[in-house]
């Protein structure tokens, strides 16, 4: 099966009960932000958290984001899209330009696309020799141990959507003039190439996921669903990792409504 064959399929809701979850979901995460900043509860400052986006074209990375950050506040969170690199990015260590956009202490990171791109489009490509993308998973997984270890809370998301449901997402986008812009040639060549980055994503998976830097497949097909799953994982997640350092959620248990 894999592990994109183990994503587990959405509970049986309705979309309104999952919006509403949904909802509950983020005011929980917005207290729980404001009580890692040092805003609420013990006032003194939590461990970084940072939240990696990966995931097939169309699969909905966008639109998880989007609700995971709306109803925090723009100084307490920031959010990075990876593209490319650049030729100045490509003289230096594949790692290096995703340094400066890690939160400190008491912050939270979201990214879109990561350093994982190396062991996916890159080795897919061929715009890193064999050698260099057999090498990376060991110099990520290094990498992540050690930011684990200076006490960053890593959350990974693979966006999981099937062939047929990507090429329904692909042919909405390309007759909508306010979103053609989304889909470009070179989603249609990696959809053409979807068996070898599938391979490529096993191999991702089975090679980087470690205990304090796990990944977690989700379902993308159902979008309401997926967002739902992401926004209660990232709590869920955060509450255990603060509860086992000792941190008082009381605080984040009160429902005191949306803050300014």
């Amino acid at each position: 099966m894999g592990h994109l064959g183990s994503a587990n399929p959405p509970s049986e809701i309705s979309k309104k009960q999952a919006e509403a979850r949904l909802v509950a979901a983020q005011q929980r995460l917005l207290r729980l932000r404001l009580l890692l900043g040092g805003q609420i509860g013990e006032k003194r400052i939590g461990p970084p958290l940072c939240v990696v986006f990966e995931g097939w074209d169309a699969s909905g990375k966008g639109g998880a984001i989007k609700r995971l950050v709306a109803p925090l506040d723009p100084r307490h969170v920031r959010v990075s899209q990876f593209a490319a690199p650049t030729y100045d990015e490509k003289r230096h260590h594949f790692l290096q330009r995703f340094w400066n956009v890690l939160p400190g202490n008491g912050g939270m990171s979201v990214l879109d696309r990561s350093w994982y791109g190396r062991v996916l489009v890159e080795r897919v490509e061929g715009f890193a020799t064999q050698e260099q993308w057999t090498r990376a998973y060991d110099e990520i997984a290094e990498f992540e141990r050690t930011l684990a270890a200076e006490g960053m809370i890593l959350i990974k998301f693979w966006m999981h959507v099937s062939e047929d449901e990507q090429l329904e997402r692909f042919e909405s986008r390309r007759t909508d003039p306010l979103r053609s812009w989304k889909l470009t040639d070179e989603d249609w060549r990696n959809r053409e190439k979807r068996a070898e980055y599938e391979a490529a994503v096993e191999e991702m998976i089975d090679r980087t996921d470690r205990p304090k830097a796990r990944w977690t497949v989700i379902a993308g097909n159902n979008k309401p669903h997926a967002r739902l799953a992401v926004a209660e994982h990232v709590c869920h997640l955060l509450e255990t990792r603060l509860a086992k350092r000792g941190y008082d959620l009381s605080a984040a248990d009160q429902d005191g409504g949306p803050h300014d």
